[in-house]
């Protein structure tokens, strides 16, 4: 008998298990019976030719309509077509040089055929299918009673491996099975009135009927909603169990003297925010909170709030930020927003001041020394910089507050090693401009206290956004061009932005793969940017920007751009997060189809950000009824970042919708989708908050804790890991 961390070999051989390790990761007769159907056929029940998709792996269940045998022109050999129909449509099966197998495919007979769909002068076809017939006189019940009954399950499978042959492996695999020892504490079962886990899993291979299919697979979608809940919240609680240095706010220092000195009002949402931060780092153990918000909703203003706390207790700040454009306007903006508060060691600087320093891979030796050498002394009460923060010759004197800008672009080595400088465990902010969904913070962020910007800071004016489509009206780029051009004599800025950097590159190949675009005629600063100097914009002061130019030429480019010193800027993304020039009203977004619904929400909250308002014009070549324009079309229709990312990430693979490209998905979380199991989610946290309650280390529950430990030692979800 076998259980569910038995050798899979054991029960099917080797042979079989060496083909199913090798497509699907599959080793044990666990992760076989976690290869869940995808759907069901009925069994006599014909499949639905007119349904299959060119490239798909499919198993169906068809008949026999006719058979043709040709010669090969000018070669030995022919080729055998046979036509299968549901009653409705019809599909090709061709073989090359297997005349032998008309004797098995006669007409009238019905068989499961599995391959890939590919199309062949204009109609679907199977190559060299795998196929399996209803032998001559037998009904098709009797035929397939080896594929679970009733029901057939249809399997992701592959060439070398169809449908059927893993039903049949987990078939083996089920009736091998000695009792499964449930970890579902036995009253959150009975509560949702779900099966055990041994019948889940038969059931959902092998279903009695639909009900019991849907039912099965209720109970499988919670158990991992559950055990991911239980892992982070385990998590939570033992973050809180370390101690640190309490960072108190205190009367009188550098923090109350930014304060008086706002040139402006902070809204109540900012209040709200800044509030339960500082209860955060009064407490003796470290803050784990997630700052959200809407473009331009003031979260800076708010982090650095709290850098100038922990500065006020004597200890220093470093923000990570993911590059170095971001880097230097986070510099350019704390200098500017502190004034002579951030020129502490200098003649110009009051009683209560502090330093800023800024540490990137590319700065000139000197520039480095002089920053390694105010984070190491205390000199520099913040410390901003990229990746270059990671490295092993930057020491701090005092490090109590990270704060992660950006935080879906860093990964959870790349944080510890930031947190390792500290002498004591610091406290942790992480930020991001990219609205999350409630179900994905709690899904994601479930060990991490979150916190929500949506109010805009006052006086800040609406953007207004138009879709261009050069197919359908070419004369409206022009009229792009000459919108900017009237800008620029009102005395405004603008940015426009391309995918690449120069014809042929490949900055946009995810994006081509992802959105199914072919690589063409796609926008390059490189090349617009002169071809618009010396035309549609001839004689407005056009400056270039992007990721392959040195630090100092991206520097002294954004410098530039925010002194009113150039009027338009052609970019690529890199302006996409944290750039804020006031005096910028218009963006023109060429290609916009090439982007994703977000990055067009975060590119085109760069305008509209001082007191005049904001335009974006989203240009595309991408044709009327097609899921590009439709994209475009929701960007659009609204400025509400929370809508956008909801639906950005339903059209994303499930992966990205949890943060990273990275195999945990596969590993634990295979049925959840958290965005449609909202309910799902939110019941599986009150369980475990439950439970986590009555026995805070599971040590009532073994076989529970067990199985959360075997997922937090699971390299594939460490990206979950915050703390």
């Amino acid at each position: 008998m076998a259980n569910l961390k038995s050798r899979l070999s054991d029960v099917i051989g080797d042979r079989t298990s060496k083909v199913l390790a090798d497509a699907f990761a599959i080793t044990t007769v666990g992760d076989l019976l976690r290869h869940y159907p995808r759907r069901y056929m009925v069994r006599g029940e014909l499949s639905n030719i007119a349904e299959l998709e060119q490239g798909d792996e499919v198993t169906i269940l068809a008949e026999v309509d006719s058979s043709t045998h040709r010669p090969i022109r000018g070669r030995k050999g022919g080729i055998l077509e046979v036509v299968v129909t549901d009653g409705r449509d019809k599909l090709s099966l061709t073989f090359f040089n297997q005349s032998w197998r008309e004797k098995e495919l006669k007409v009238g007979l019905q068989g499961l055929f599995a391959g890939k769909v590919g199309i062949f002068n204009g109609k679907k076809q199977l190559s060299h299918p795998d196929y399996q017939m209803v032998p001559d006189g037998a009904d098709v019940d009797s035929a397939v009673d080896n594929f679970a009954g009733k029901f057939l399950p249809v399997y992701r499978a592959t060439a070398k491996l169809p449908s059927w042959k893993i039903s049949q492996c987990i078939q083996m695999a089920i009736a091998s099975l000695d009792d499964v020892r449930d970890y579902l504490p036995e009253q959150i079962r009975i509560a949702h009135n779900f099966p055990t886990l041994q019948g889940a899993l038969v059931q959902l291979h092998a279903p009695a009927d639909l009900d019991h299919a849907d039912l099965a697979r209720e109970r499988l979608t919670f158990d991992e909603a559950f055990l991911l809940q239980l892992m982070l919240v385990m998590r939570r609680n033992e973050l809180r169990k370390l101690n640190t240095i309490s960072r108190k706010t205190i009367k009188g220092g550098l923090l109350e003297a930014f304060d008086a000195s706002l040139p402006f009002q902070l809204t109540g949402g900012q209040q709200d925010v800044i509030s339960e931060i500082e209860s955060d780092l009064a407490q003796p153990h470290p803050m784990h909170r997630l700052l959200q918000g809407e473009v331009g909703s003031g979260k800076t203003v708010v982090a650095l709030r709290a850098m100038l706390a922990v500065v006020d207790s004597g200890g220093q700040a470093a923000l990570l930020a993911p590059t170095e454009v971001l880097a230097a306007q986070h510099l350019r903006t704390f200098a500017k927003l502190l004034g002579p508060l951030a020129l502490g060691g200098t003649l110009e600087s009051g009683d209560k001041a502090t330093q800023i320093t800024l540490i990137t891979r590319s700065q000139s030796a000197l520039a480095r020394k002089e920053a390694l050498t105010l984070a190491a002394s205390g000199g520099a009460g913040i410390i901003i910089g990229t990746h270059a923060l990671l490295g092993e010759k930057v020491e701090f004197k005092d490090l109590g507050l990270i704060v992660v800008d950006e935080q879906h672009r860093f990964g959870v080595e790349q944080r510890d090693a930031l947190k390792v400088k500290a002498q004591q465990p610091p406290h942790l902010l992480v930020m991001t401009a990219t609205p999350i969904p409630r179900t994905v913070a709690m899904t994601v962020f479930g060990d991490l206290d979150v916190s929500t910007l949506r109010e805009l800071p006052l006086g800040r004016q609406p953007i207004t956004t138009h879709v261009i489509s050069v197919l359908e009206k070419p004369a409206f780029l022009e009229r792009a061009w000459e919108r900017i051009r009237e800008e620029v004599a009102y005395g405004h800025q603008a940015y426009v932005v391309a995918p690449r950097i120069e014809s042929g590159s490949d900055e946009s190949a995810d994006m081509d793969f992802l959105f199914g675009l072919e690589s063409a005629d796609i926008a390059a600063v490189t090349e617009l940017a002169p071809r618009l100097a010396n035309g549609g914009l001839k004689g407005i002061r056009v400056a270039e920007l992007h990721g392959r130019q040195s630090a100092d030429v991206k520097d002294s480019t954004m410098r530039a751009f925010a002194a009113g010193e150039i009027d338009v800027l052609v970019s690529t993304t890199v302006i996409e997060v944290g750039v804020d020039v006031a005096n910028a009203t218009v963006m023109v977004i060429m290609d916009a189809d090439r982007f994703g619904v977000s990055q067009l929400h975060q590119l085109r909250g760069r305008v509209g950000r001082g007191r005049s308002p904001g335009l974006c014009l989203l240009v595309t070549t991408a044709a009327a009824d097609t899921p590009a324009r439709a994209r475009l079309a929701a960007v659009a229709a609204t400025l509400d970042g929370f809508e956008l990312s909801r639906i950005d990430l339903e059209q994303r693979r499930e992966g990205d919708v949890l943060g990273a490209n990275q195999s945990g998905t596969q590993s634990h979380l295979r049925l959840l989708r958290v965005l449609r199991d909202e309910e799902v989610i939110q019941a599986a946290r009150a369980d475990a908050v439950q439970i986590i309650t009555e026995s805070s280390d599971l040590a009532t529950l073994p076989v529970l804790a067990t199985e959360v430990a075997l997922m937090a030692r699971d390299a594939a979800i460490d990206y979950l890991d915050k703390g």
